[in-house]
């Protein structure tokens, strides 16, 4: 399986959830330093959760299932200055 398959597989175990919600997520690039850069769909586009769905979710299970990932952004996160953006840090 070439690296976007791989990384595409990751994604698909997570899928359901975002749909759930209104959501999903597609692959925009993964660079020559293996960043996957996304485009978060639909309702996680907007979702003040969006930074916690990102880095919680969909980064975890990226580099779970493909280690060699460095990293993962998204093309359209919600600023994390943004007063409703809700932070990993600020649910302890």
């Amino acid at each position: 399986m070439s690296l976007l398959d791989r990384v595409e597989a990751a994604l698909d175990s997570i899928r359901p959830y975002l749909e759930a919600d209104g959501g999903n997520v597609s692959i925009e690039e993964i660079t020559p330093d293996n960043v996957v850069r996304l485009k978060l769909l639909g309702s996680c586009g907007s979702c003040p959760m969006s930074i916690m769905t990102l880095k919680a979710g969909i980064e975890e299970a990226i580099k779970k299932a493909v280690p060699e990932i460095t990293g993962v952004d998204a093309i359209n996160l919600t600023d994390i200055d943004d007063p409703n953006a809700v932070l990993p840090e600020n649910l302890r």
